[in-house]
């Protein structure tokens, strides 16, 4: 499809990352642009930059993991600009707290944002992009989506879900003849602070669930990794190169999907799920569990002497 002026695209998780590369991204090509996010002061400093390119914009503050709120954000987008064309279903978390032996509030905070959150702002714009005139879905997965084990079980299987439910609405409106294009986007480490969401943890979910020893190393390799990946403005120029063009996959990390090209080949032959030695960005992984084993080791010897 075409972009520029005339075409109004949402962006949730807009306040930072990819988010405020797309947003940015879409200003550049003369949309007006809808920011969305939970952060309101992170959103307002994110509109002030994304106004500058001289298009229009509208912030709304969304839980994106409330229907509600949702339903909200595209009332309010229609009632702002009358239409909508580009929907990107971005805003993620990474999760807090141990997956199977912590509280279950971790798989309900990251699932209710990856996975309803795009849910949600498939059901609540699709029928106003078909009103508009046709555009485009962009629902933001990972390369989680397509090949476990290099981040939080909740955050896998929510990207998992999130590619999923992808193909499904791009096998549906193709099959249907409905003049939505779609995109799932799979990048492998960007420089994001989603490592960092847990300070979005929300009240009604009680306490921050607890870091153990474990969980810190793999959080300073995260964090590690995170920072020295891939722009997120480059993100944003393949992601607009996939909607102008109508492509469905978005890998921006060639390196990565060699890892689920792999995975695939050993579901093939039958083979049990083993992980690899090396992932791009982090430690060979026989180092890196002999530190997260020294790590509880001498977490279990403190706890033992206090």
């Amino acid at each position: 499809m075409e972009l520029g002026p005339g075409k109004v695209a949402v962006v949730t998780g807009a306040a930072s990352g990819i988010g405020l590369a797309l947003a940015n991204a879409f200003a550049t090509a003369g949309c007006s642009v809808v920011l969305v996010d939970i952060d309101q002061r992170a959103l307002d400093a994110a509109a002030t930059e994304v106004s500058a390119h001289g298009v229009d914009t509208l912030t709304v503050v969304t839980d994106v993991s409330k229907v509600e709120a949702v339903e909200a954000l595209a009332a309010a987008t229609v009632e702002r600009f009358g239409a909508v064309h580009v929907v990107c279903n971005n805003a993620g978390v990474g999760g807090a707290g141990d997956p199977w032996l912590g509280p279950i509030e971790t798989w309900e905070w990251v699932m209710g944002v990856n996975f309803w959150g795009v849910v949600h702002g498939i059901r609540a714009f699709l029928p106003h992009i078909v009103m508009s005139g046709g555009g485009h879905i962009v629902n933001t997965a990972s390369i989680a989506g397509v090949f476990p084990g290099m981040t939080a079980p909740p955050y896998d299987a929510s990207k998992h879900a999130v590619v999923a439910i992808t193909e499904d609405l791009f096998t549906s409106l193709r099959e249907g003849g409905i003049p939505v294009g779609v995109s799932c986007l799979c990048p492998g480490w960007v420089r994001t602070g989603i490592g960092d969401s847990d300070r979005n943890w929300p009240d009604e979910l009680g306490a921050l669930p607890e870091r153990d020893a474990a969980g810190e190393v793999a959080r300073k390799y995260l964090s590690r990794a995170l920072d020295e990946g891939m722009q997120p403005a480059a993100v944003a120029d393949l992601v607009l190169n996939a909607v102008r063009s109508d492509r469905f996959w978005v890998f921006p990390q060639r390196e990565f999907l060699e890892l689920a090209i792999a995975r695939w080949r050993d579901i093939e032959e039958g083979l049990d799920p083993t992980l690899p030695e090396q992932v791009p960005g982090l430690p060979p992984r026989s180092e890196l569990m002999a530190e997260v084993m020294a790590a509880m080791l001498a977490e279990a010897e403190q706890t033992g002497n206090a």
